[in-house]
Order: C-alpha cells, then sequence, then structure tokens
C-alpha cells in the first residue's frame, strides 16, 4: 500500500523558478511513486546566516511506494542532478528537497528525522502545505491549522 509523503522544494539559485518546476517534473517520474499534487510557489528570504537571494518554495503531495530511506535517496539523487554539493548548513542551493511527512510515521535515523524537525517553524513550508493538504493532521496529533496560527505569514509571498 503506498504512503503518502509531502516534499519540501526550494531553490535560491540558478534559475530558481525553473529549479523547482524541474523538480517538480523529476518527482512526477520517480519510479514507484506518483506524484498527486503541488502547491503554488512562494518567495521568501533566506533563512541562515550570510547574505543570500531569496527562496522559491513549493510543497509536493507523492504517493510512493517506497520506503522512507530510498526516497530520501532519490531526492538526493534530483537534488545531485541539479548541482547541489553539500557542503555546509544553510548555504545557498540550487535545490534542496526535503521529506516533511511520511504517512504518519515518526523516523529519527542518523540521516533522516521525519517530521522534518524545523516544519513548525517555517512559514514557507507550512503555509504550502496547508494548501494543498487543509485538513492535515501531523503524527503528534496537530493540526496544520494550529501551526499556521503560531507561524505568522511574514514576508512570504505567492509567486506563482
Amino acid at each position: 500500500m503506498p504512503t503518502t509523503a509531502y516534499i519540501g522544494i526550494g531553490s535560491n539559485m540558478d534559475n530558481p523558478m525553473q529549479q523547482v518546476n524541474t523538480a517538480l517534473q523529476s518527482l512526477s517520474t520517480l519510479k514507484g511513486s506518483t506524484l498527486c499534487q503541488q502547491s503554488s510557489m512562494y518567495s521568501s528570504d533566506a533563512v541562515g546566516p550570510g547574505q543570500q537571494n531569496s527562496y522559491i518554495n513549493a510543497v509536493a503531495e507523492l504517493n510512493t511506494e517506497l520506503s522512507a530511506e530510498a526516497l530520501l535517496k532519490q531526492l538526493q539523487a534530483i537534488e545531485a542532478d541539479h548541482g547541489r554539493i553539500r557542503k555546509q548548513r544553510w548555504e545557498p542551493r540550487p535545490l534542496d528537497l526535503d521529506i516533511l511527512l511520511f504517512g504518519n510515521q515518526i523516523i529519527s535515523t542518523p540521516t533522516l528525522s521525519v517530521p522534518h524537525p524545523e516544519m513548525h517553524k517555517r512559514h514557507f513550508v507550512l503555509y504550502p502545505l496547508a494548501e494543498i493538504a487543509t485538513e492535515l493532521v501531523l503524527p503528534d496529533g496537530c493540526a496544520i491549522s494550529e501551526l499556521l496560527m503560531q507561524c505568522p505569514v511574514g514576508e512570504l509571498l505567492k509567486v506563482k
């Protein structure tokens, strides 16, 4: 039986809107998975130190036969295809793909934490996620609507 996974997508290098569109195309052809829906694209300020370009963010919903670890490996391969090289945390990147949720599972391994540990603080994740999953309840029982009330929209701007 497939698992519903929500994937956070972000880019702030090399034509970010195109990077997100191409990532969505890659997700739509992921073996053992079906791209069910995608959010609008949103622009947000970069998180982390130093001056960086703004990000373009979106969230995609997948139904997948893959395990969470296998999905992570596929997402990292897509990132690498887009030129992502991991050097340091919060650096600019052509593409960032994060597993936000994987069914109702709570996963904590050296390589994967699900639900994504920072998602409840990030308007650029919560608002696109709520757009495509308005009634979503996280594994801890918290509704997406409750998280939105605690995370102001700030400078987040729907761009497409």
